[in-house]
């Protein structure tokens, strides 16, 4: 079985991975799957007390996502070239000191930057701890670790909505990032003892490539957030957008030109590494933003605590999980195809319910259900990215396209926060008399961008039924 994740398979070593091990991992990476969610609840708490607007509170979501995906294929290649125990150490270290950070931060800026820092220790943890994995384990006891790896993500997910209510209700939003700190030292003192040390390949590593794509989609997504306030033709739009574009036209130079590059051309030219990654970028975005738009609205508009957002947050979340499951069984069945159609109509029916909203509308009757009726259709989507893309790519060059799609899961997730933050800004603002009126915007671009992935997937995704066992994207 080849590692989902973007590098090469490691080589099959002697030990024999004890499921302390496996539960020790699957604990490190739960802290970075949670961080992606658990903020949501705690955007306006934190917003309130730091002082920060749209913009600020915009990029506290944004930047862990973007550094996360955008230096995860550098992380799994460090992990082949330095040794995977070494990558899995070093990068725990920085997520966990940088978790402190946020948790001390006084200021915007000062969270916001330990967010950057969380995004490169994830960037280093998770590509690594799973190069471990598919070393410790051999044969089924392989299949069945990678399983547990996978479901981390729904619980994660779930469970991070729920944590971020409880925490910032209670001793309050700083203990969303406090809580990681004793998880991470345990993890850090345990992992030299149990975890084995896999040697590296020491081979050419490509930093340059992996900084210019992630400063290129930060660049992207500061001139999408510039744009709510300055506008589309302003300077302060267009420039950073141009300078994104110039970025990614010398990414590609450079995948051509460097003999390591992170994600070969002709890899990214493939129709399912295409069709992969459009169905990853809108899932994760339309499920970001969502989550982005509603808990502004749940707190600041209708007055909802921190806890009862996330108790209010917990059938979407569990919904994810079980689109999930059952994307994965009808795939199987009736193709890739079909069901990627049927998850993005799905979010559109559910994103368009959602704009239902008012000041004095009930949540549980206009927000809730559409948002769970599009979280069926957003945890299809997800499996539908990875496993048509996988069935579709030949052997030697599923490492790197299990790469890029796990890439686009983070940076659609930065995106999509991007633009319905853009596109909802006259709500977004403190005290704004525009009322929901941005939020109705935001949710009804949302609806659209859904459907027009329904019709891309259409056509973009490829036919028929996949082949083989594939291990469903986890997030």
């Amino acid at each position: 079985m080849t590692s989902p994740i973007g590098h090469a398979p490691p080589r099959t070593g002697s030990t024999g991975g004890g499921w302390g091990v496996l539960v020790l991992l699957c604990l490190a990476q739960f802290m970075l799957i949670i961080d992606i969610t658990v903020v949501q609840v705690a955007l306006p708490t934190i917003g309130d007390d730091l002082g920060l607007g749209r913009e600020a509170l915009t990029w506290v979501v944004t930047t862990y996502t973007l550094c996360f995906g955008g230096l995860m294929v550098l992380g799994g290649r460090l992990a082949d070239a330095f040794g995977a125990r070494g990558t899995l150490l070093a990068g725990l270290a920085v997520f966990t000191a940088a978790s402190l950070v946020c948790g001390l931060a006084g200021s915007g800026a000062m969270l916001i930057a330990g967010r950057a820092a969380q995004g490169v220790g994830a960037a280093l943890l998770s590509p690594s701890a799973l190069a471990v994995i598919t070393t410790a384990f051999h044969g089924e006891r392989r299949g069945r670790a990678l399983g547990v790896w996978a479901a981390i993500g729904g619980t994660g997910a779930a469970l991070g909505v729920l944590l971020g209510g409880v925490l910032t209700e209670g001793p309050g939003w700083t203990w969303v990032f406090f809580v990681n700190v004793p998880i991470g030292l345990l993890v850090l003192a345990v992992v030299p003892a149990v975890v084995p040390s896999i040697p590296g390949r020491r081979e050419r590593v490509d930093v340059p490539g992996a900084l210019v794509v992630t400063v290129a989609t930060a660049l992207l997504i500061y001139g999408l957030v510039t744009a709510g306030e300055a506008g589309w033709g302003a300077a302060g739009t267009l420039s950073p957008l141009a300078g994104a574009v110039v970025l990614y036209a010398l990414f590609v130079v450079i995948e051509r030109s460097v003999r390591s590059p992170l994600m070969r051309a002709e890899t990214l030219a493939r129709r399912p590494v295409l069709s992969g990654t459009f169905v990853m970028l809108l899932a994760t975005g339309l499920m970001l933003g969502l989550f982005f738009l509603s808990s502004l609205y749940l707190q600041h508009v209708l007055g909802f605590s921190a806890l009862r957002t996330g108790l209010t947050f917990l059938p979407v979340a569990v919904a994810i999980t079980i689109g999930a499951q059952l994307g994965g069984h009808l795939i199987g069945k009736v193709g890739g195809r079909p069901v990627a159609v049927a998850a993005f109509v799905l979010t559109a029916a559910g994103a368009a319910l959602m704009t239902r909203i008012s000041p004095d509308a009930d949540a549980y009757t206009t927000l809730l259900p559409g948002f769970v009726l599009a979280a069926l259709g957003i945890g299809p989507a997800f499996v539908t990215a990875t496993t048509t893309t996988m069935a579709n790519i030949p052997p030697g060059e599923n490492g790197v396209a299990s790469g890029v799609i796990n890439t686009f899961h983070e940076l659609g997730g930065s995106i999509g926060v991007a633009v319905v933050s853009t596109v909802a800004a006259a709500s977004l603002v403190p005290g704004s008399a525009a009322g929901v009126s941005g939020f109705v915007s935001g949710l009804t671009v949302c609806a659209v961008a859904a459907g027009v992935a329904a019709v891309v997937s259409s056509v973009l995704v490829p036919p028929g039924k996949p082949t083989g066992t594939f291990v469903g994207h986890g997030h």
